[in-house]
């Protein structure tokens, strides 16, 4: 079979052979590896939804890249454990240290440069601090152009998305919801009766805040999740693959 031939652009369902065809091929290469976290995302998202956004937005930014930028693109299997320190005391929070993360994704950035491919972009949806941190630190002192992060806590990709984005008042709320939604999450029923909660994130942290509980987010969101639509997932889906195509675009070209 042909790797031509395989409807998703997933490195998992390549062989062997066909992953090497592609490597070995005369035009740039990329591999998108999403990351997320398995934590609370209040009474109606699912743990794993910083997972989904990050594998949504990789699969959509594949086909653009493949389709109108030249680059061979796949998605490798996503590394859904993140730092999930902000969530202590609910249930599902299950993270990793930071240093672990770190080093995890820096092998594998490392052994799939190893396996031929140009440019490797960890796209990152867990917008946890610490988070950013460690993912960060995975690519650093790899050689120019090899790896970059696609992670909108950057401020040039911040600003391109939503008011309750920029506000930080966006864990499972609207923000997310509506990517959850987009993204064929099953989102539980009672969400439209969930009361907006005004808490920022941003502004908590800077004030010396570091869990959900202490910031006032009682059912670990914040936001209004009862405005969520899925047409608002699809405007902020189209920011996020602009982001990875723009970050990996712009990786090849300093290689």
């Amino acid at each position: 079979m042909s790797p031509r031939t395989v409807t998703a652009r997933l490195l998992s369902l390549l062989t062997t052979e066909e992953l090497a065809a592609i490597v070995a091929g005369k035009g740039p290469t990329a591999v998108l590896v999403p990351v997320g976290s398995v934590e609370p995302h209040g009474p109606h998202l699912p743990l794993g939804t910083d997972t989904l956004i990050s594998e949504t937005a990789a699969v959509r930014a594949a086909d653009a890249l493949a389709a109108g930028n030249g680059v061979d693109a796949w998605v490798a299997p996503s590394v859904p454990y993140g730092v999930t320190d902000f969530a202590e005391g609910f249930a599902g929070a299950v993270g990793v240290p930071a240093p672990a993360l770190t080093a995890l994704l820096r092998a594998i950035a490392e052994r799939l440069l190893a396996d031929g491919w140009r440019h490797v972009c960890i796209v990152n949806n867990h917008l946890e601090p610490a988070q950013d941190a460690a993912v960060r630190a995975a690519i650093e002192d790899l050689p120019a152009g090899a790896a970059s992060v696609a992670c909108p806590l950057a401020k040039r990709w911040a600003r391109t998305l939503s008011d309750e984005f920029k506000r930080g008042d966006c864990h499972a709320g609207r923000y997310e919801t509506s990517l959850a939604m987009a993204g064929g999450a099953t989102v539980r029923e009672g969400h439209r009766e969930l009361r907006a909660v005004d808490v920022s994130l941003s502004k908590e942290i800077r004030a010396g805040r570091t869990r959900f509980r202490e910031m006032g987010m009682d059912r670990a969101y914040t936001g209004a999740p009862a405005e969520a639509t899925r047409e608002e997932g699809e405007t902020l889906y189209g920011k996020l693959v602009e982001m990875i195509v723009v970050e990996v675009t712009e990786g090849l070209g300093r290689a």
